[in-house]
């Protein structure tokens, strides 16, 4: 395992971004990327309205950031578009994942992950759109995947909702380029997120081998960096994409897969 340093917050303010009088809607903003961002993005300015599934964890962060908690299930469509969804960014960062191989994925499964991966950031980002036109101004970032430019074996709806999520990014970037407002991805490898520590207990005792073992031999065998992402890491990129220096970047992605998609 590799001895870099783990990022601290305090590491990752050097992005010029003054978000003061913003509004930053933030999902799966509970844990892992989602908190990192919420937090990342109140030390800048914003008013963060935190959504999550989880009401102790979102409020938790509301009260860190002083900004707001949002308790809502993003399966539950109706109750996205039922949202007062104005605000000035918008980060995408919720999901959830299953492995099997396809002939065996749950079909249930399937439309859940793609419920809320990506048929949910289209109803926010739809409902955040015209308030972002008529200001001249707007910033939507969704958090990507590696997965949604590479796919690997067993996560057909979570690389088909990634690769979704990337095509609806850049539409959302032509027709929002006259506006003011720019759409991009973040592309992340393995973060250390409760996500990608539940996958890793599970193909531990799924294959008899070690926590360390599925992190080196399997999670990061195909980076060429050999260290997990941390969410700091991430929201410091989404930091970058609102921040003035990054005012042409739209359309596109930026990986953070330590090499991954370099082979």
């Amino acid at each position: 395992m590799s001895t870099t340093p783990i990022p601290t917050p305090a590491d990752h303010d050097h992005v010029r971004l003054d978000l003061a009088g913003r509004t930053a809607l933030v999902t799966g903003a509970g844990s892992g990327i989602g908190r990192a961002t919420a937090l990342r993005l109140a030390r800048a300015g914003a008013h963060v309205r935190a959504l999550d599934i989880s009401a102790d964890a979102v409020e938790e962060v509301a009260r860190t950031t002083g900004g707001t908690a949002e308790v809502v299930d993003l399966s539950d469509l109706d109750a996205v578009s039922a949202l007062d969804l104005r605000a000035d960014v918008v980060v995408n960062c919720a999901g959830i994942q299953h492995v099997a191989p396809v002939h065996e994925f749950p079909v249930d499964r399937f439309s859940l992950i793609l419920r809320i991966m990506l048929e949910a950031p289209f109803r926010i980002i739809r409902g955040a759109l015209p308030h972002m036109y008529a200001q001249g101004w707007g910033r939507v970032v969704n958090v990507s995947s590696v997965h949604g430019l590479r796919a690997s074996e067993f996560k057909a709806a979570y690389v088909a909702a990634k690769h979704g999520l990337e095509g609806l990014s850049k539409v959302v970037a032509l027709e929002g380029a006259g506006h003011g407002v720019t759409s991009t991805c973040v592309n992340p490898g393995y973060v250390r997120t409760p996500l990608v520590d539940q996958q890793i207990a599970d193909q531990a005792r799924e294959h008899g081998i070690s926590e360390s073992e599925v992190v080196d031999d399997v999670l990061l065998a195909s980076a060429a960096l050999k260290r997990m992402v941390e969410p700091e890491e991430i929201a410091d990129a989404v930091a970058f994409l609102c921040s003035p220096t990054a005012a042409t970047m739209t359309g596109t992605s930026l990986v953070l897969d330590g090499g991954w998609s370099a082979h």
